[in-house]
């Protein structure tokens, strides 16, 4: 064989192969580290745009809800349950619930109990005093 050049045994030589073996493992660590930050990019991406369409569902139905309360139905609503108001002409009736009623009854039956426990001559002075039963 002809004597070989000497950029022919810099390439045939280990010292050259470990080097280009090392740069070949750098140079896919490089690759690999960018592929996967590149896949973390799109998935944050993905994450936000998912966010972004909630965020839009949440304005669409606040929107809605605001025109509700900008309306005249809301304010009628809000006049005739929170301020107890009534259009002119209108008649109201209130209905007492059976809760109400029953703690009405216990209360006056409580009070006629205090009432018997009172002597005669107490009982004349608080209804001469006007003091109703509870004024003691």
């Amino acid at each position: 064989m002809p004597s070989e050049g000497p950029i022919k045994k810099i390439f045939l030589s280990r010292w050259f192969l470990a080097a280009s073996l090392i740069a070949a493992v750098l140079v896919a660590f490089a690759y690999a580290r960018a592929y996967y930050q590149d896949f973390q990019v799109r998935k944050e991406i993905e994450r936000l745009q998912e966010d972004v369409r909630s965020l839009e569902t949440k304005k669409l139905s606040a929107l809605q809800v605001l025109d509700y309360v900008k309306s005249f139905a809301f304010v009628e609503e809000k006049a005739r349950t929170e301020l107890n108001l009534a259009k002119p002409g209108e008649r109201v009736s209130v209905f007492l619930t059976t809760s109400s009623f029953a703690s009405r009854i216990r209360q006056d039956s409580g009070d006629m109990l205090e009432w018997r426990r009172l002597s005669n001559y107490k009982k004349w002075a608080r209804y001469f005093m006007g003091r109703g039963i509870k004024d003691e």
